[in-house]
């Protein structure tokens, strides 16, 4: 019976043309479970470590505080992971169609954390909304397909936009505390602005170019639908990036205006629950 059911598992993904995935997902659940797991960790490290402000927070507030801290464990892993796919012979020879074990794990992580990203989003969807949810479902459904296998090098590119997500959270979190356009913030979103121009805005735009190019030179041999889903969600991707730019920008400013501007800001600011400045993520959306 035991000898068998790898079998009954590389004959289910290969039926769903995943055939890689039969090697990964294991970590894929693994990595959602550690998620949960994490969430855990929030709570034991964040009422200790701020006690005031922790556990003044209930529900949905204290909630959002958890998804960020998972947030956080979640882009530094994958960031630190993916940098040696840059360097994986094996992918670099065929950046379209080749695979490599390490790459797969990796990205059974990202998918892992999405995948419970979408669950947690789908069970609050009347208090957080549909948007989240579909955020978390296209993520993990884009890199899924990298165990047909399909862009295992670049896939590594895009978890690198995940560089600016830590600031991002950092910046959060300094609202939360009371640290609003006080000078670790300002430092902290001198950072923000600036990893993500080069990571999103300059490395983003310079790999998708060269993404476009691999592809182009096998296109006959990549499905339709597969061109489709990535080519609109890669231009769709880099004009997100343009334009929260800007907003990140705006809203970084509003925290360093007049006192009075900067307090009613502030006021309103701490009224939301989730955000409305969209940035991936984290995988998650997030507030600025």
């Amino acid at each position: 019976m035991e000898e068998n059911q790898p079998l009954l598992f590389e004959s289910f993904f290969n039926s769903i043309s995943l055939p890689k995935l039969t090697y990964h997902w294991h970590v894929l659940l693994l990595s959602t479970l550690a998620c949960n797991v994490t969430v855990g960790i929030s709570r034991l490290l964040s009422s200790n470590l701020f006690p005031k402000t922790y556990n003044s927070l209930h529900g949905l507030k204290r909630l959002n505080w958890d998804i960020h801290f998972v947030s956080m464990v979640h882009c530094l892993i994958v960031v630190l992971f993916s940098i040696p796919i840059f360097w994986d012979e094996e992918l670099i020879r065929d950046k379209v169609f080749g695979y490599d074990n390490y790459a797969g794990n990796v990205y059974s992580i990202a998918c892992g954390y999405f995948l419970w990203d979408a669950l947690v989003s789908l069970y609050h969807v009347r208090e957080f909304g549909i948007g989240f949810v579909l955020h978390g479902a296209c993520c993990f459904g884009v890199f899924l397909f990298a165990y047909r296998p399909f862009l295992n090098y670049y896939g590594a590119v895009f978890l690198m936009f995940e560089v600016s997500t830590p600031f991002l959270n950092i910046h959060w979190f300094m609202d939360k505390l009371g640290l609003t356009g006080t000078l670790p913030q300002l430092i902290n979103g001198v950072c923000l602005l600036t990893s993500f121009f080069c990571a999103r805005i300059i490395f983003g735009f310079y790999m998708s170019y060269h993404t476009f190019l691999s592809v182009s030179r096998v296109i006959d041999q990549v499905p339709t639908f597969l061109c489709i889903i990535y080519g609109t969600a890669n231009i769709i991707l880099n004009c997100l990036n343009l334009f929260w730019f800007i907003k990140m920008i705006e809203s970084l400013l509003k925290r360093f205006d007049k006192p009075g501007e900067k307090k009613h800001y502030k006021q309103h600011h701490n009224s939301d629950i989730k955000s409305t400045t969209t940035l991936k993520s984290d995988g998650k959306t997030k507030k600025l």
